[in-house]
């Protein structure tokens, strides 16, 4: 039986997207909303990163946040991502009029509101060169000075810089080498098991990856952030039940292998000699702690 061709059903990258900036922004003072609308009734616009509780981006906010929006001055983000479709005269329309129309919803100024282009494929050059977008300073960052189309900043993925901050919004590129060198440099770094639920949404996320390369694309498929994110946890957990028990204490400090465990748990399997070595130690700790 051939797979069915998708139609109308599609994975919703934006809103996968915005599970993990929800996952690793909000206990940040920075609110992450899927699906915005921008009027009252209204297109929506796939991400709004909204910054309320700090008067600008901090330390530990930037470390998350990729080139072009961690400096930028606005307090409300406002993010179309394309993940299937390139840069083109279309999504920069739709990015123009999301940011029209939300300023004007909410009455904010031009300086308060930042609406980012987001692409998972490198823009084509001619279409750079029609649209008058320029690469800046940072690599994958792209500026223009229309008089209209400046008010929307461009990042390409693929491009951005190996910097560790740009990491998280790369596990998004097109490329697949990109992407498996963003959760590499995650893993490297320590990041990747930041909490439990973004180390399962990661490990969620490429195993669909592998899923769409090796031609699921073609199938009737589609995910939820949920799915993914439960997806990556039995993956997990079917991983962890392969490992010999020294493979899973591997790397842990001897506090963290008896952490949780009762007294008589802690003692089981020792030998009497090993346990009265053990009565013997806390003895002397006790004449020295007095």
């Amino acid at each position: 039986m051939k797979p069915d061709i998708i139609k109308k059903q599609k994975t919703s990258w934006h809103r996968l997207l915005a599970r993990l900036l929800e996952l690793l922004l909000s206990p940040l003072n920075i609110e992450v909303h899927p699906d915005l609308s921008v009027m009252t009734d209204p297109p929506e616009v796939d991400i709004l990163l909204l910054r309320r509780q700090t008067p600008k981006w901090t330390d530990a906010q930037r470390a998350f946040l990729p080139d072009g929006i961690r400096d930028s001055k606005a307090s409300d983000i406002l993010i179309e991502f394309k993940y299937t479709e390139s840069f083109n005269e279309d999504a920069l329309a739709q990015a123009l009029g999301y940011d029209f129309f939300y300023k004007r919803a909410k009455q904010l100024g031009a300086q308060k509101v930042q609406t980012v282009l987001l692409s998972a494929k490198k823009p084509h050059s001619d279409t750079l060169n029609n649209s008058g977008y320029q690469p800046t300073e940072y690599p994958g960052v792209y500026r223009t000075q229309s008089f209209l189309s400046k008010r929307v900043l461009l990042l390409s993925l693929n491009e951005l810089s190996d910097e560790p901050h740009n990491a998280w919004i790369k596990c998004f590129a097109s490329k697949k080498k990109v992407k498996e060198q963003a959760v590499q440099q995650l893993k490297t770094l320590g990041l990747i098991s930041i909490t439990e639920e973004v180390t399962w949404l990661i490990g969620g996320l490429k195993k669909i990856w592998s899923i769409f390369s090796n031609g699921g694309s073609k199938m009737k498929m589609t995910f939820t952030p949920e799915e993914v994110t439960e997806f990556g946890r039995d993956l997990g957990e079917v991983w962890l039940a392969r490992l010999k028990p020294s493979e899973r204490l591997a790397g842990l400090t001897p506090q963290e292998r008896v952490a949780g465990l009762k007294p008589a748990e802690r003692l089981a399997g020792l030998k009497p000699a090993e346990i009265e070595e053990i009565e013997n130690n806390l003895k002397q700790l006790k004449k020295q702690v007095h």
